[in-house]
C-alpha cells in the first residue's frame, strides 16, 4: 500500500516525466512491427504513426498544441485516403486529456470532433474494415452490411465518449482533491495564526503580570531601602522596621514570581493559589503605608451584580498600578486616595495623589508602560480608563469595569 500511495504521489509530482514515457514506449510499440517488415501497408504509416504518437510527450504541458496536431494529422488521413493505423488509439487518449484538463469549452469541442471523426472514418475506411461503409448509401439498408456499420459505429463512438466521462471523473476528482489540500493548508495556516495570537496574547498577560508584581515590590522596597537609610543614623529602631517591611515585600514579591513561574511550567501545585481580589485592596493600602505614603481608601455602596473573577484581578492590579505610580513620581510626603464605587451600571475606581504626578517626573517611561498595560486589562472587560495630571495637582486615575450581563 505504501509503494502504490509513493508511486502515485511521483506520478503527480512529474507528470511530464509520466507523458513522455507514454509517448516513447506507444511509439516503440507501435512503429516496431513496421522497422521489423511484419506489417505492410501504405508508406506514410510509419510518419503518420510518428505524428500521433509523439504530441502525448506534452499532453499536459501544451494541452491544446497536443490535441491540435492529433486532430490535424487525423483529418489529413482521412481526405489523403491513408490507411488506418493502430496508433489512432491516441485519439481516446486526448479525448480523456482533453477531458480531464482542458477549459470546459475546448473538452466539449474535443468530444465533438471525436465522435465526428469516429463517424467519419466509419464511413471513409467501412469497406476496408469489413463492415460496409465506403461511402456507400445502402448502408442504413436491411443487409447485414448495414447492421454491422451501424453496431461497429456505435461501438466506436461509445468508446470515445466512455473516454471523455473517464477524464471528466478524473477532473472532478481532481478539483475535489485539489480542494481539499487548499482547505487543509487553509485549516494549517489558521491554526498556526491562532497559536501565534494565543502566543501573543500569553506573552502580553506574562508581561503585565510581571509588571505588577515586580513594580510594585521594588518601589515598595526602594521607598523603604532610602528610609532606612537616613533612618538608620538617628533612629536604629525605626531603620529595623523598615527593613522588615521590605524583608516581607520581597517575600510577598517572590511567592507571586514563583507562582507566576509555576504557571508556566505547568506546575499544577504552584497555581492553586488564589489570584488577588477587590478583598485584598485593603492589604495593598496596607503595605503601601508601610512606605510612608498617606494611602486612604474608601467603598461607595455595594455591588448590584458580581463582577467577573478576572475583572476583580484587573481591579486589584489597577489599584496596584497606580499606588505604585504614586510610589515612584508622587515625590515625598505625597497622599492618596483610592475610591471604589459601585454604581448601576458597574465598578468605578478612583486613584488620586497630591504629589507631582507623572507628568513633572522626568523618568516616566515606566508609568506610561503600566498604563498601557492597565489600559489593555481593562479593555478586556469592555471598561475604560482615564490617567491624567489633576488641574490643581497631582494625578488622577480613573477607571470603570462594568458588571456581568444577567
Amino acid at each position: 500500500m505504501d509503494l502504490h500511495l509513493r508511486l502515485a504521489r511521483w506520478v503527480r509530482a512529474h507528470p511530464g516525466t509520466v507523458d513522455a514515457c507514454l509517448a516513447l514506449g506507444l511509439l516503440v510499440l507501435l512503429i516496431l512491427p513496421f522497422a521489423a517488415g511484419r506489417v505492410a501497408g501504405h508508406p506514410l504509416l510509419i510518419p503518420v504513426t510518428f505524428a500521433l504518437v509523439v504530441p502525448l510527450a506534452w499532453r499536459r504541458s501544451r494541452l491544446l498544441l497536443s490535441a491540435g496536431i492529433i486532430a490535424g494529422v487525423s483529418v489529413l488521413q482521412i481526405l489523403a485516403g491513408i490507411d488506418p493505423t493502430p496508433a489512432q488509439i491516441v485519439i481516446l487518449v486526448t479525448v480523456y486529456t482533453l477531458a480531464a484538463y482542458a477549459p470546459r469549452w475546448a473538452s466539449l469541442g474535443g468530444l465533438g470532433l471525436a465522435l465526428l471523426g469516429a463517424a467519419a472514418g466509419m464511413v471513409r475506411y467501412g469497406a476496408i474494415l469489413g463492415v460496409g461503409g465506403g461511402g456507400s448509401l445502402t448502408l442504413f439498408g436491411v443487409g447485414g452490411g448495414g447492421s454491422l456499420f451501424l453496431i461497429s459505429l456505435i461501438l466506436i463512438e461509445s468508446l470515445v465518449l466512455l473516454a471523455w466521462t473517464m477524464g471528466d471523473l478524473a477532473r472532478s476528482r481532481r478539483r475535489a482533491y485539489q480542494a481539499l489540500e487548499d482547505r487543509t493548508r487553509r485549516l494549517e495556516v489558521e491554526r498556526q495564526q491562532e497559536r501565534d495570537l494565543a502566543a501573543a496574547d500569553e506573552r502580553s498577560h506574562i508581561a503585565r503580570e510581571m509588571h505588577d508584581i515586580v513594580a510594585h515590590s521594588l518601589s515598595v522596597i526602594i521607598t523603604q531601602a532610602d528610609g532606612a537609610r537616613y533612618a538608620s543614623a538617628q533612629q536604629p529602631e525605626l531603620a529595623a522596621q523598615t527593613l522588615g517591611t521590605i524583608a516581607d515585600t520581597g517575600r510577598g514579591s517572590l511567592r507571586e514570581m514563583r507562582r507566576l513561574l509555576g504557571v508556566l511550567r505547568g506546575d499544577e501545585s504552584a497555581s492553586t493559589r488564589p489570584l488577588p481580589t477587590l478583598d485584598d485592596i485593603d492589604s495593598l493600602v496596607r503595605s503601601v503605608r508601610r512606605a510612608d505614603i498617606r494611602v486612604s481608601c474608601r467603598r461607595i455602596d455595594t455591588p448590584r451584580r458580581p463582577l467577573p473573577l478576572g475583572a476583580e484581578l484587573t481591579a486589584y492590579r489597577v489599584v496596584q498600578e497606580a499606588l505604585t505610580n504614586v510610589l515612584k513620581h508622587a515625590g515625598p510626603q505625597a497622599a492618596a486616595e483610592v475610591t471604589l464605587a459601585y454604581g448601576p451600571r458597574g465598578l468605578s475606581i478612583t486613584v488620586d495623589d497630591d504629589g507631582r504626578g507623572a507628568a513633572a517626573d522626568p523618568a516616566t517611561a515606566g508609568a506610561r508602560l503600566g498604563i498601557t498595560g492597565m489600559t489593555e486589562r481593562v479593555r478586556l472587560y469592555d471598561g475604560t480608563v482615564s490617567a491624567a495630571p489633576r488641574p490643581g495637582g497631582g494625578f488622577r486615575v480613573e477607571v470603570f469595569l462594568p458588571y456581568t450581563e444577567a
